[in-house]
């Protein structure tokens, strides 16, 4: 007696010895070795001829003895289980184990289909938890510190190739940000006895000072005040001029802000280095309430989730709906029609109605949201981050002039400029408002910089939830960071330096400002970049940012 398995299932054979010997044949298809009273071959799954007949190859086979169980063997090898009755028909012997299996999965099925909603709700919350579980221990991630405060350098170096020339520039005063931009209260709760929350600091300028050459260094007040007008200018010894005289008009005074102002006399040939030294203490700060978030992070506690989430039509409710009237334009920053390879730019970077490629993307994104969150805000918001992550690839040698949102989509690639255009494109079919955060990125270990784009957004809490909370509904909302490129949901990072928050304009001739911050003349060229130029020890560890979509059921 030998064991032998078949079809998954372990099977008994019986071998019949006479004389000490054991008469054992071949199966004619695949070779393998056949016992005697085999009736199919427990390798390739064909039913085999009487063996002991002459007539092997035309044999009739016997299944059970019985004149109804009657097969012909097949004169060709097809598949497995493959037989032919007595009329000429073909039939798959093997195939009552397939429909059991079959019957089976029917059965779940049908089971799943009978259940009541809120059951079948229960049943896929639990499958996505788990797969989101094996999701998260194997995906990559970002580093990023708690707290690090050092000092950046922003350099601009200018080389003049002609006769005499010039150079102007206006550098972006930073100022303190904290985790409610231009507000001292996080919540306004209504019961008279809560304290309203502080916002807490997520970005603190300590000291700025302008570096000249290397040599000469002038300390530049923080926020720029009190301020110092042109006739009130420090002169270099190289007969550089610097000033920093707050917004006004003309072209002595800052636009955006206020700045640091400085023309640069150059002769032929002669060279200039600008050194803008920012220290500054930076912290993570999270609008995100997750158990994915680390809990050392602040913020999570007060932050937003797909269940606190109000909808589209709560936006207006909040904040007196004033960056809905700032940031909820449907077109915005027209630059003029231009032409490129990707196809037009548009005239707007920000485009929610003009093209179909913005809506189409904005119905598969809403098609993808769980039943029943058709308008939550959160839940749109954070399907369009997680699109955008997976569908448009980073472009490191992006046009000079950026792709608007629509020519974005199109071509399925885009820098950190183009990716938040495409983000506010599609956020703005739903009235959820946007705007620029302009600055510098680094690594997590501060060697590399780049400049950089990204976007601030407001959500709603729901007004069941404000409700219970006791807060007024006004007051009740987040105004968190996203970064697509860098995979940043509703985060800041000590990795981040904000220069310059969008202002609300609906021309675009601030952050037009921003991107052209000087003039120069005649030959002089000029070349920025950035980097560290002391670095302190972070505090409190770091953190992993997993590169994951959220499930949003």
């Amino acid at each position: 007696m030998t064991n032998k398995v078949f079809d998954g299932f372990p099977q008994v054979i019986v071998i019949q010895c006479r004389q000490g010997r054991c008469n054992m044949g071949n199966c004619p298809y695949c070779r393998s070795v056949t016992l005697p009273g085999d009736t199919i071959c427990y390798s390739c799954g064909r039913v085999l001829a009487n063996i002991k007949s002459p007539n092997f190859a035309a044999e009739q086979q016997f299944n059970r003895g019985s004149v109804e169980s009657t097969y012909l063997k097949t004169r060709k090898p097809t598949k497995s289980g493959m037989v032919m009755t007595q009329s000429g028909k073909r039939r798959n012997i093997l195939k009552r184990r397939k429909n059991r299996f079959r019957s089976v999965v029917m059965l779940g099925l049908v089971a799943f289909i009978m259940l009541s909603p809120q059951a079948r709700e229960v049943v896929w919350e639990k499958y996505a938890g788990v797969v989101e579980y094996v999701q998260l221990a194997t995906a990559p991630y970002h580093l990023y510190p708690i707290e690090t405060t050092y000092t950046l350098g922003k350099t601009i170096d200018y080389y003049n190739s002609a006769g005499n020339s010039y150079a102007t520039e206006n550098l972006a005063i930073p100022t303190d940000v904290s985790s409610l931009y231009e507000s001292n209260s996080s919540f306004v709760y209504t019961d008279g006895e809560t304290p309203n929350a502080i916002p807490e600091s997520i970005q603190k300028i300590n000291s700025i000072k302008l570096i000249i050459n290397d040599a000469e260094v002038i300390d530049i007040p923080l926020n720029g005040l009190p301020s110092k007008s042109f006739a009130e200018k420090v002169t270099t010894t190289d007969g550089h001029d610097v000033w920093w005289p707050g917004v006004g008009p003309g072209v002595n005074y800052c636009k955006i802000g206020n700045c640091v102002k400085f023309n640069l006399s150059l002769g032929p040939g002669e060279t200039a280095k600008v050194t803008f030294a920012v220290n500054l203490t930076s912290t993570s700060y999270s609008w995100w309430s997750s158990t994915r978030v680390d809990s050392r992070i602040v913020g999570s506690d007060d932050g937003i989730s797909v269940d606190t989430s109000g909808t589209f039509d709560d936006i207006s409710e909040r904040g007196g709906g004033s960056k809905l009237i700032q940031f909820g334009a449907k077109q915005w920053y027209n630059r003029g029609s231009m032409i490129g390879e990707d196809g037009p730019y548009q005239d707007y970077a920000i485009d929610a109605i003009q093209f179909d490629i913005v809506q189409e993307t904005a119905d598969t994104i809403s098609a993808s949201i769980p039943e029943g969150r058709s308008d939550n805000a959160y839940a749109f918001a954070r399907a369009t981050f997680d699109y955008l992550h997976k569908n448009v690839a980073y472009d490191k040698n992006a046009p000079l002039t950026a792709r608007s949102g629509p020519a974005c989509l199109a071509a399925s690639i885009g820098d950190c400029d183009e990716q938040t255009n495409a983000y506010f494109s599609i956020l703005r079919t739903k009235g959820i408002p946007g705007w620029y955060v302009f600055g510098a990125l680094t690594d997590s270990t501060f060697q590399t910089w780049e400049g950089h784009a990204w976007g601030y957004i407001l959500l709603p809490m729901s007004d069941s939830w404000c409700m219970s909370q006791n807060i007024e509904l006004d007051s009740c909302f987040v105004e968190g960071s996203v970064d697509v490129v860098n995979n940043k949901w509703l985060l800041h990072t000590p990795t981040a330096y904000i220069d310059w928050i969008e202002e609300a304009d609906p021309s675009g001739n601030l952050v037009k400002a921003y991107y052209n911050p000087g003039v120069r003349c005649c030959d002089v060229d000029r070349v920025r970049s950035f980097s560290t130029l002391e670095f302190q020890e972070g505090t409190g560890g770091t953190f992993q940012v997993k590169k994951v979509a959220e499930n949003l059921r």
